[in-house]
């Protein structure tokens, strides 16, 4: 059985993903991109579904672990009867070969240690041909091949390649796993480790020192954009929600979702964090995929697109894996690419006047984007939605759709007054005005309390937003009164839920764990209201969250503490980052500061 969703660290080459669990097992691993049919399922299923264990093969006494500071380079120390040995993983980010390195360190004694090695691609169906060439480990299947340089002789039993071995204080046994297109020979030859991690470890640090957030929360805050830089796919500038697929919502349950995709909303949160710690590079190739993905007739323009802009992407499920811990379906692609959510339009253009104040020129290619964004809203603000939270039940007018709706005319304006670019500025005011008499008259009930969408009492942890948006001044007692009944309905201690799933407004089976960014949003919208110490407690709880290497996944389980969801879940690390930087700027700190 996989380990707890918590005992397992990300590894990144900003292309392709991994997770290596406590146990020394990479239980996870998708070549050559983040949404590639894994090589390693055994996180969805068993160990035949594939997974790589390197660890000790007696008994453990204590397992200690870390990234090496800035980066992702993980340091796994086990503790034996024999002695003590660490295993750094990493996926050094190269723009020429797809690679996990693992390097064996003796740090004394010596220690016997256990290699098993089972390849299944295609998400775990797939047995490949192993032999050696040249020398060298090799697997291949279809369009996929796998090549590994290693010292150790590995043996073939039952469909698995084994080895067992021992490392003395001192010493380094290294492993170099390459993928290749199986119609092609790996060219690769550079089989020394410790190169290849420290060339990884010094690419991530110059990355990490290029942040410009100085505020108390610096170690936590970088370990959250290393993690956010990890979900970027480099080819193309796409951001991802999330390095895997199917990680339960609620163990046994079936809100399980394929998260390794672009969401246009998902990307313009990672955006925004990245832009208030001075990552403007990645604001433009952002904006680049943004101008290729969307291309076309912004009546058309999807919520979610493939890491190079692919617009199909057909969901479907994985018979042969059972589930992480029992929990089918396992789903690949994602149907909610098809969805009306008119809350995008107002995020993507809230990213781009954010990165036009954070200092991204104006580009004319960029402007005619957004002014054909602004004459669909224009025309679509009304339409009912599937919403933010991607309901797979009647759509419905959501409060937050339609205040989203006013963040895209609101961010349109002040883009085109503060760059002097043509527009129709009369009409666009008076359809911001339009919005936001609307939504004061149809979306406020009779206690003063913003609610989720028309004619109902239900709330929506998103209403959180409307403070931190600048829809309505912060101390506005329609916005106070709105933290504090989310706070009380929907709130479990520090943890928010989005919404009460057995209201039934999705169309699916009711139950989830509390979803990590509402719980920030919480924090974020008690300091905007004037209760800056019980935000700053709430954030420091929040921090506690993390698991031991500082990843945060998409919810938790109140009850238990459990990590749920996909995971790392760039959704809850912008929260992160959000709520430390607007923290650090003190009680007085704005919702909007341009």
């Amino acid at each position: 059985m996989p380990l707890p969703i918590e005992d397992y660290a990300f590894l990144s080459d900003t292309a392709s993903a991994a997770l290596v669990g406590k146990d020394g097992s990479i239980d996870w691993l998708a070549f050559p991109r983040f949404d590639s049919p894994a090589s390693f399922a055994a996180l969805l299923g068993t160990p035949d579904n594939g997974r790589w264990l390197l660890a000790p093969a007696g008994g453990v006494r204590s397992v200690s672990r870390r990234y090496r500071d800035g980066t992702l380079v993980l340091e796994t120390v086990f503790t034996t009867d024999e002695g003590e040995v660490a295993v750094i993983d990493c996926m050094p980010p190269r723009d020429d070969q797809l690679d996990v390195v693992r390097l064996v360190q003796g740090r004394r004694g010596r220690v016997t240690m256990r290699t098993e090695l089972i390849v299944r691609f295609d998400y775990g169906s797939v047995v490949p041909w192993v032999r050696r060439i040249d020398g060298a480990w090799t697997a291949v299947a279809g369009p996929d091949a796998l090549r590994l340089v290693t010292p150790i002789q590995l043996t073939g039993v039952d469909h698995r390649s084994e080895a067992t071995f021992s490392v003395g204080a001192g010493e380094e046994v290294p492993f170099v796993m390459t993928w290749h297109p199986s119609q092609e020979r790996c060219h690769a030859d550079h089989d020394d480790a410790a190169w290849s991690i420290d060339r990884a470890e010094r690419w991530w640090r110059r990355w990490a020192d290029r942040s410009t957030y100085a505020g108390e929360w610096a170690k936590e805050v970088q370990g959250s954009l290393v993690v956010l830089k990890g979900l970027t796919y480099g080819p193309t500038g796409g951001l991802v929600a999330a390095a895997t697929t199917s990680l339960p919502e609620e163990l046994g349950g079936t809100r399980n979702w394929d998260y390794r995709f672009c969401w246009l909303r998902d990307a313009t949160f990672t955006l925004h964090s990245l832009l208030v710690s001075g990552y403007l590079d990645e604001a433009r190739a952002w904006r680049d995929w943004l101008l290729r993905a969307v291309a076309g007739d912004p009546a058309e323009l999807q919520i979610m697109y493939g890491l190079g802009g692919e617009r199909r992407l057909p969901e479907w499920e994985v018979p042969w894996l059972a589930g992480y811990e029992g929990s089918p379906p396992v789903r690949v692609g994602n149907a909610a690419a098809t969805q009306f959510q008119l809350d995008v339009y107002g995020e993507v253009l809230d990213s781009l006047h954010t990165a036009a104040v954070a200092g991204l020129a104006a580009d004319d290619d960029g402007w005619s984007l957004q002014r054909a964004m602004l004459d669909f809203v224009e025309g679509a603000w009304m339409r009912p939605d599937e919403g933010i939270w991607e309901v797979r039940g009647p759509r419905q007018d959501f409060t937050h759709s339609k205040v989203m709706a006013w963040v895209a005319v609101d961010r349109a304006i002040r883009s085109a007054q503060r760059s002097g670019l043509g527009a129709p500025l009369d009409r666009w005011k008076a359809l911001r005005a339009e919005i936001h008499a609307w939504v004061l008259a149809n979306c406020v009930d009779d206690r003063g309390v913003f609610v989720q969408h028309p004619g109902t009492a239900e709330l929506d942890a998103s209403l959180l937003v409307l403070a931190l948006d600048g829809f309505l001044p912060p101390t506005d007692p329609r916005i106070v009164a709105t933290v504090d009944a989310v706070q009380r309905e929907l709130g479990t201690g520090d943890f928010i839920h989005r919404y009460r799933t057995s209201a039934g407004v999705d169309g699916l089976p009711p139950g989830e764990g509390a979803f990590l960014l509402c719980s920030f949003w919480m924090a974020d919208a008690l300091h905007l209201i004037g209760r800056p110490e019980e935000a700053r407690a709430m954030f420091e709880r929040l921090l506690t969250l993390r698991n031991d290497v500082g990843l945060l996944p998409e919810m938790i389980d109140p009850a238990t503490g459990r990590h749920l969801g996909n995971t790392p879940q760039a959704f809850s690390h912008t929260g992160l980052v959000r709520t430390a930087t607007l923290l650090s700027r003190g009680p007085q700190a704005g919702a909007d500061d341009d």
